[in-house]
C-alpha cells in the first residue's frame, strides 16, 4: 500500500466541522494510530466558522448533565411528526457526554437570561459560538489536525466501490487541488449565501433575503452540491429556513427586535397584518419574519408600541438593534417618521386600543398571558393586549433575515450520509445545517446542539471507519 497513514478531511470550520476534526484526532490518539487529518475551510482566519462565529449558542438542555423530558416529543411535534426520531433519540442521548467534552476543553456553561418570555430550558457556552471557535480550533490545532483557510472543496470522488476517496478543491489563488481521503466528514453549512438556490428552493424574492451575521454569506451550499452529486439522498424542508425579524438601520450581527409581541405590527400602508400575540416571540419571530419579505409591501414593517415598554423590567434583552427607535409625541408625527399615511395609522391605533379592553394588571411580558384583545378585532392579537396610549410613540421598522436553511443531505442517527438507496455512502458523513432534519419550524436553541453532538459522533465514526476499512487491506 503506498500510504498506511489514513487521511479524513473535514469541510467546514464551524462548530460542525471542528467538534469532527478534534474528535477525530483524539479518537485516532485513542487507538493509538497515526491520522491525517485535514480541515478545509473557505474563509480566512478571523472570517472562518460560518454562524457560528456569530451564534449565542444556546442549547435546549434542562441543565449541562441531561435534556428536558419531553425533548424528543417536543421536537417531533415542532416538525409536525416529520423529523427522524431516531436521529432526535441520538442526539438527546449524546447531548450530556457532549457537553461535558466540551467543558474539559475549557468552554464554560451558564444558564442564559433569554430575552423576556419562557420557553424551553436552555444552557449557553459562556461568550457563545465565538468561544466555541476558539477553543475547539485551539484544540484541533495542538492536537495536529491541518486547517486550511481560503480553500473551497467542490467534488466528492468516489471509488469503484462507491467509497469515499478524493476531495477537489480551490485555492484562494484559483489552482485547482486534490486531496485523497479515506473519509469525508461535510460540515459546511446550508445554502443561505446562495442567492441562486434560495430563489430555486424558497421561491422568487428569496434571494434578496438579508444574511442575519456576516458569517452566513458564507454558507453558500458546496458541501451540500457535492454530496448530491456524489449520489446522497436529499433530505429536509427545503423550502424552509430560519429567519428573524431585524432592524434594517443597523449594522450589528443579528440586531433582532424581539418586543414586536407587546405592540402592533404594521404595514407601510398604516394597517396590522399580523397577530402579534400568537405565541411566545420564539414561536412566531420565524412565520413574521417570512410573512415581512414575502408579502409585505416594500419587505418592510414597523413595531408600533409606547412609553409603556419602558415599564417592561429587562426590555433591553429583547433589542440588539443598537439604533434607537422612532420616536414621537402623537401617533400622526410617529407616521411621518416612518412614512406611513398618519389617518390610517391613526385609524389603527384607534381601532386597537377600543379592543384592548381587558385588564391591563393581567399584563406579563414572562408568559402568554391569556390578555386578548377584542373578539372582532381582525387580525387578532391573542396575548398583551393593552392600548397604545401613553406617549411617546416609538416604531422599530423590521425585515426579515436569513439564519440558515433546512433542506440538505440525508443522515443516520451516525452522521452517515444515506445515499439514494437508503443505505450509507461508505466513509462519507455530514454534520450541521447542512443536514436535512428540519421541517416546517426551527426548534428553538437546537441548531448548534445538533451540530456539536453530531460533528463529535462523525469525526469519530470516520476513524473508526478508516481503521477497519485498512485492516481489510483497502
Amino acid at each position: 500500500m503506498d500510504d498506511p497513514v489514513p487521511t479524513i478531511v473535514v469541510v467546514g470550520s464551524g462548530g460542525a466541522g471542528l467538534a469532527a476534526a478534534l474528535a477525530a484526532a483524539e479518537a485516532a490518539h485513542a487507538n493509538a494510530v497515526v491520522c491525517r487529518i485535514a480541515l478545509i475551510e473557505k474563509a480566512p482566519p478571523g472570517a472562518h466558522g460560518g454562524n457560528t462565529r456569530w451564534s449565542p449558542s444556546y442549547m435546549r438542555m434542562a441543565a449541562p448533565d441531561r435534556v428536558e423530558a419531553g425533548f424528543v416529543d417536543d421536537l417531533d411535534a415542532i416538525s409536525g411528526g416529520r423529523m427522524d426520531r431516531t436521529y432526535v433519540h441520538r442526539l438527546a442521548a449524546e447531548a450530556p457526554a457532549t457537553i461535558a467534552w466540551l467543558a474539559a476543553h475549557g468552554i464554560a456553561f451558564d444558564r442564559p437570561v433569554y430575552y423576556l418570555s419562557a420557553g424551553p430550558p436552555r444552557i449557553q457556552p459562556v461568550g457563545g459560538g465565538a468561544t466555541v471557535l476558539r477553543e475547539l480550533g485551539r484544540a484541533a490545532a495542538s492536537a495536529g489536525v491541518d486547517i486550511r483557510y481560503e480553500c473551497t472543496a467542490n467534488r466528492l470522488l468516489l471509488d469503484r466501490d462507491g467509497a469515499t476517496q478524493a476531495v477537489e478543491l480551490r485555492t484562494a489563488d484559483g489552482r485547482r487541488e486534490t486531496i485523497a481521503a479515506d473519509a469525508v466528514v461535510l460540515a459546511s453549512g446550508g445554502f443561505a449565501g446562495n442567492s441562486e438556490m434560495l430563489a430555486r428552493h424558497l421561491g422568487p424574492g428569496a434571494e434578496s433575503l438579508r444574511p442575519i451575521a456576516p458569517g452566513t454569506s458564507f454558507n453558500t451550499g458546496e458541501g451540500i452540491a457535492m454530496a448530491l452529486a456524489a449520489g446522497a439522498c436529499a433530505g429536509g424542508d427545503w423550502a424552509g429556513m430560519h429567519a428573524e425579524p431585524v432592524d434594517p438601520r443597523s449594522t450589528a450581527s443579528a440586531p433582532v427586535v424581539l418586543v414586536y409581541p407587546y405592540g402592533i405590527l404594521i404595514d407601510r400602508t398604516g394597517r396590522r397584518f399580523f397577530d402579534e400575540g400568537a405565541g411566545l416571540v420564539h414561536e412566531t419571530w420565524e412565520r413574521l419574519a417570512r410573512t415581512i419579505h414575502f408579502a409585505a409591501p416594500g419587505r418592510i414593517v414597523y413595531a408600533i408600541l409606547d412609553a409603556r415598554l419602558y415599564d417592561i423590567a429587562g426590555y433591553q434583552r429583547a433589542i440588539r438593534s443598537e439604533v434607537a427607535p422612532f420616536q414621537a409625541g402623537s401617533v400622526a408625527e410617529l407616521a411621518a417618521l416612518i412614512d406611513v399615511p398618519p389617518a390610517a395609522l391613526q385609524a389603527t391605533v384607534a381601532r386597537y386600543n377600543a379592543s384592548a379592553t381587558g385588564d391591563a394588571a393581567r399584563f406579563d411580558a414572562t408568559r402568554a398571558d391569556g390578555l386578548a384583545a377584542a373578539a372582532d378585532l381582525s387580525p387578532s392579537k391573542s396575548n398583551w393586549a393593552r392600548p397604545l396610549d401613553r406617549p411617546p410613540y416609538l416604531a422599530y421598522p423590521l425585515i426579515g433575515a436569513i439564519a440558515y436553511t433546512f433542506g440538505g443531505v440525508a443522515t443516520d442517527a451516525h452522521a452517515q450520509v444515506l445515499g439514494k438507496s437508503g443505505q450509507p455512502i461508505p466513509g462519507l458523513y455530514a454534520a450541521g445545517e447542512m443536514t436535512g432534519h428540519l421541517f416546517g419550524t426551527a426548534p428553538n436553541a437546537v441548531a448548534m446542539l445538533r451540530a456539536l453532538v453530531f460533528g463529535r459522533i462523525a469525526g469519530t465514526r470516520a476513524v473508526t471507519y478508516c481503521l477497519a476499512r485498512r485492516s481489510r487491506g483497502y
